[in-house]
């Protein structure tokens, strides 16, 4: 099973592309930034323009996503619903499915532990997937994470022919 996980953000998108066989392989990661210069619509759009260029060069079946954390920022929080609005969008008409996922469900899936920190979660990554040793951006190793949490959830579906129909 291959996916595209992403931490969203408009000034950095934290996007990794993982396979899961008997290990998980990070094939790709990157931290996408954005210039603060740019008029917002510009940035969404380049955004849009990254994710499908990535999701068309590596064909995943599904996309991993983080669930909004509403923040004291309100303009920060809307801008990244924004973002998310861009990606979700873009993951559909290219006929993904889509997973959602909360801080708490990645601390626990990545850790173990709910209260984790970032440190802790970024070690677990280092340590759980194959090729993540190198990574140096936070961004990139959350869309790490947020893979490893689509992977401990997913579960195989039945189609019809494995459910007697």
């Amino acid at each position: 099973m291959r996916i595209i996980s992403i931490d969203p953000g408009y000034e950095r998108l934290g996007i990794a592309i993982l396979d899961k066989g008997n290990k998980e392989e990070l094939v790709f990661s990157e931290c996408f930034k954005t210039k603060a210069d740019i008029p917002f619509m510009n940035r969404l759009e380049l955004i849009g323009r990254e994710v499908a260029r990535i999701i068309d060069e590596h064909e995943p079946e599904a996309l991993a996503i983080e669930n909004l954390f509403i923040e004291t920022n309100q303009k920060t929080a809307m801008r990244v619903a924004e973002v998310r609005g861009a990606i979700l969008y873009q993951a559909r008409i290219l006929g993904l499915e889509i997973y959602e996922y909360t801080p708490l469900q990645i601390k626990v899936a990545v850790t173990g532990y709910g209260k984790a920190t970032k440190t802790q979660v970024m070690s677990m990554v280092k340590k759980l997937v194959s090729g993540a040793g190198s990574i140096k951006q936070d961004d990139e190793m959350d869309a790490i994470a947020i893979g490893l949490t689509h992977f401990a959830h997913a579960r195989p579906r039945k189609t019809l022919e494995n459910k007697g129909c």
